[in-house]
């Protein structure tokens, strides 16, 4: 698959998954792109979909039971909605956890992806 560009890999993924969880990648990855149009897809650590924006914003792992979506550095985001519910114990990352037949607010996601890329973006103006 290394000859593969991340997208392709993300979409083979996604075809592989062919389950809720292959639905849920799709739409998070939709979420996305919706929220930083020029968002970089690149693919890490021997399997994972990561969405990069002057750093890394998530990434979205998927197992048997949950796709999880950590952020980089969640634990600096405003999450008025109360969307992390995962990993919550650290000083950096943060995490959503999407069981299947679970849903998320895109509006309140798509807000959590932008902060992220916003933190990465002051973190360069320094």
């Amino acid at each position: 698959m290394s000859e593969l560009s991340a997208s392709d890999q993300i979409d083979a993924r996604i075809r592989e998954l062919g389950d809720w969880r292959g639905v849920t990648l799709a739409r998070i990855r939709a979420l996305i792109h919706a929220a930083v149009p020029d968002v970089t897809e690149t693919w890490k650590w021997r399997g994972v979909p990561v969405w990069e924006h002057g750093g890394i914003l998530c990434t979205g792992e998927t197992y048997k039971a949950v796709v999880k979506l950590t952020f980089a550095k969640g634990a600096a985001l405003d999450d008025p909605a109360r969307l992390f519910n995962s990993s919550l114990d650290g000083n950096t990352r943060r995490a959503i956890d999407i069981h299947e037949g679970g849903d998320i607010d895109a509006e309140a996601f798509q807000a959590l992806v932008r902060g992220s890329a916003e933190l990465n973006g002051s973190k360069k103006k320094r």
